[in-house]
């Protein structure tokens, strides 16, 4: 198994090497260095662009993923199936079929937030990939019945925001996200505001609670793709000025007159603004969640990223200390935004590892009778399958898979398919379901039945995200039944195997050969001892 590979070139980054046969798996440079080239790899692109080639792109119109292959990923488990009885339902053939397996699920102290499937969406800021598609994921998180988090910086990145004595007191864009999950939801999920260090300086939190009804807030202390704050793009120094007045890091700085002089010369275009990373403390913890339930909120979130287990210990300890309702724990591999891209692939814990650790945290609370918060394992999740073993792996604790790639990615495509429609410019490969949207989109019949006449009001990437999820859950359906699982509480470590030693080793997940070792010997007898020998050889 290669466990890494040097990267120095990624469509990621709009490199390439320049004898790609040819490549040195360590540096990632051309074997055959030569004089003359122009610089198509990382680090000729860098001698050209410096700091730029840091970061993936085209930067608003994309998101990212490691090219990382990690030792131990979600590919080492399988999922185990049986042929005997069934666990939450009747153990009868005309009742344990798939349909009749419930998907759905509860989080919060008080399991007061309703999920009609395990599936949230974690929090995603004021990335232009993220604005520019909002209104159609909130409304297709809201019909589908699953949480949608607002993530870092709205408020600050709205030029429209209004501040009184450095609070702010009205954000359109904030606005806008919130009210189209609102005006959609339907007893299921919740719409939750994040904030970062700047959001919590400007009382982005107060202002959401007391002004917008938001009754869900999580603190964070970061995400899988990066250990740093969040970055974006400014593509003009009138903008950059205007953050920098904000209070937020800007690169380069927008008023140093040389700064300007090489900008008015057009030797750069763009500016870069981040965010200050968050210095935890216990103290300063317990604190602000005393803060946001005085201001009135009802649930309390926290998200934590691929940090060093000690810091996932803390999140851990802290979390049940203050009862906060819902914990993320976010792997390393992905975002959304502009996450420098070697960070990417090469910082922090990846989830399966993470998982593991996290299993055997929450172990050590139970065993001394600490609250647990419901638990959402979030970092590179897209299909039914890993859904299932995300759930597995540090079950009975997990309470939620977190996706934010995926969706974003499924109310793209149907924004994308959409425009095509109505443009009369279907693919061929389109034309095949149809020439309608009716005909395309598989799950539109069912939103039809459910909303009538409102059905018209539903944008296209929001049917798209809704008409995935179906799939989701259909799948995990499926799979569930298979296992013999007919509700979400009864998913077990016990329904996934480790297909290599090193699955094994990380995760305390038998390997194939030795699973259901004692049930065996109990249907079959004890081996013999010469079988033993063999067995153990091997």
């Amino acid at each position: 198994m290669t466990y890494s590979k040097g990267i120095n070139a990624s469509g990621a980054t709009g490199t390439r090497n320049r004898t790609p046969g040819s490549i040195s798996p360590f540096s990632g440079l051309c074997t055959n260095c030569q004089e003359g080239c122009p610089g198509f790899c990382e680090v000729g692109r860098s001698a050209l662009r410096g700091r730029e080639v840091l970061y993936p792109g085209p930067f608003g119109k994309s998101t990212f993923a490691a090219e990382k292959d990690y030792p131990v990923d979600l590919s080492h488990f399988n999922i185990m199936g049986t042929a005997v009885g069934a666990q939450g339902i009747a153990a009868d053939s005309d009742t344990a079929v798939f349909g009749n397996v419930s998907l759905e699920t509860a989080v919060g102290a008080d399991k007061g937030i309703r999920l009609r499937l395990p599936l949230m969406v974690p929090g995603m800021g004021s990335t232009d990939v993220a604005r520019d598609n909002w209104y159609d994921l909130a409304i297709g998180c809201a019909i589908s019945g699953i949480t949608l988090t607002v993530g870092e910086n709205v408020c600050g990145m709205d030029p429209e925001s209004e501040y009184k004595n450095g609070r702010v007191v009205h954000s359109p864009a904030m606005v806008a996200r919130i009210r189209p999950f609102m005006d959609w939801q339907n007893g299921y999920g919740t719409i939750v505001v994040q904030e970062n260090v700047e959001d919590n300086r400007s009382g982005v939190l107060e202002y959401v609670i007391e002004k917008l009804g938001v009754t869900a807030v999580e603190l964070k202390w970061g995400q899988g793709a990066k250990n740093i704050g969040g970055e974006v793009k400014l593509p003009n120094i009138e903008r950059a000025r205007e953050l920098k007045n904000r209070g937020y890091i800007v690169h380069p700085d927008p008023d140093d007159p040389e700064v300007i002089e090489l900008y008015n010369a057009g030797t750069f275009k763009e500016f870069e603004r981040h965010s200050r990373v968050g210095m935890v403390t216990e103290e300063g913890f317990h604190r602000r969640v005393e803060e946001l339930r005085s201001a009135g909120a009802r649930y309390i979130f926290l998200k934590t990223g691929a940090y060093r287990p000690a810091d996932l210990a803390r999140a851990v300890k802290f979390a049940s200390d203050a009862r906060v309702d819902v914990l993320t724990v976010d792997g390393a591999g992905g975002g959304t935004g502009m996450s420098p891209w070697r960070m990417m692939n090469e910082w922090g814990i990846p989830t399966v590892y993470l998982s593991s650790l996290l299993y055997e945290y929450l172990n050590r609370l139970r065993s001394q009778g600490r609250y647990i918060p419901s638990i959402c394992i979030a970092g590179g999740f897209a299909l039914e399958d890993q859904m299932y073993k995300g759930l597995a792996l540090a079950a009975p604790y997990v309470s939620a898979i977190g996706m934010a790639r995926s969706p974003l990615t499924a109310v793209m495509v149907g924004k994308t398919v959409g425009r095509m429609i109505s443009e009369g410019k279907l693919t061929a490969d389109l034309r095949k379901y149809g020439e309608s949207a009716e005909q395309i989109f598989a799950a539109n019949h069912k939103l039809k039945a459910r909303y009538g006449a409102d059905f018209k009001k539903i944008p296209p990437g929001a049917v798209g995200l809704y008409t995935y999820v179906d799939r989701l859950a259909t799948g995990l359906q499926q799979l569930m039944c298979g296992a013999r699982k007919f509700a979400v509480g009864y998913i077990s470590r016990d329904d996934l195997v480790s297909l290599t030693p090193e699955g094994a080793a990380v995760t305390g997940i038998p390997h194939v050969l030795e699973a259901d070792r004692f049930e065996v010997d109990t249907i079959l007898g004890p081996a013999p001892r010469e079988l033993r020998l063999a067995w153990q050889a091997r």
